[in-house]
């Protein structure tokens, strides 16, 4: 059981940004797995939509930032074999959306959700844990999984077009040394904290080893953008 829902703690505003933003995966929950095998053309998703507020902006998309709630369940008995509120004192996960930190059939289930929306939604087992199933939580193979969720916040993700464009000084689609220089100096006086002399230089070098892929000295929109948004 669920017990008790915990007061929400307010979404932080500053999740979708900042200097170990540069400094991804993240990885944020628990047995993040895939679907064994194809997909079948008739098996989807069914989305029931359980509650939609008056205003719904803005609607989820893709590496975008996610915060919610949600209780999982097998299909076959109705028996919950996840809740959220039980782990991490109860507070909502944070989770990207749409890159692989949760199973296919959420990623998909949660897209164009608005915050304070409530859906309950069928998973195949092709989009969850497919033939093997997730003997470490309780999910035997071939099982069906329904999901009740709710959606407190959406927030630019962690490599999102805006935080590429904040970096970008001259516009041209590509980080220089200069520019990302640039950016850890604000970033260190915005956070205040102490660092020796060296951190920033180590710092630097280190994004560029992890993100400049064809070591040319600039990261590109494409190297940067590891979410694959359209409008880079």
């Amino acid at each position: 059981a669920a017990g008790t829902v915990p007061r929400r703690r307010p979404p932080r505003s500053d999740m979708g940004r900042g200097l170990s933003l540069l400094l991804l995966p993240l990885a944020l929950l628990a047995a993040p797995a895939r679907a064994e095998g194809g997909t079948a053309a008739a098996e989807e998703v069914q989305i029931e939509v359980l509650h939609l507020p008056e205003l719904c902006n803005p609607k989820s998309k893709k590496g975008d930032l996610l915060n919610a709630h949600y209780d999982g369940f097998l299909a076959s008995d109705g028996s919950k074999f996840y809740c959220s509120r039980t782990q991490n004192e109860g507070h909502p996960k944070w989770f990207v959306l749409g890159v692989g930190q949760v199973i296919k059939g959420l990623d998909i289930a949660m897209m164009n959700m608005c915050p304070g929306e409530k859906r309950k939604v069928t998973i195949p087992p092709s989009l969850a844990y497919g033939q093997q199933g997730y003997a470490q939580g309780k999910i035997p193979p071939n099982a069906t999984l329904i999901f009740e969720i709710e959606l407190y916040a959406v927030n630019k993700g962690p490599r999102s077009v805006e935080a590429f464009n904040q970096i970008d000084k001259d516009g041209d689609k590509k980080l220089s040394e200069l520019e990302i220089s640039q950016y850890l100096k604000e970033e260190f006086a915005r956070d205040g904290k102490k660092r020796h002399p060296s951190a920033h230089d180590e710092i630097l070098a280190d994004i560029f080893k992890k993100n400049d892929h064809d070591r040319d000295g600039f990261i590109s929109a494409k190297e940067y953008n590891v979410y694959q948004h359209d409008e880079l």
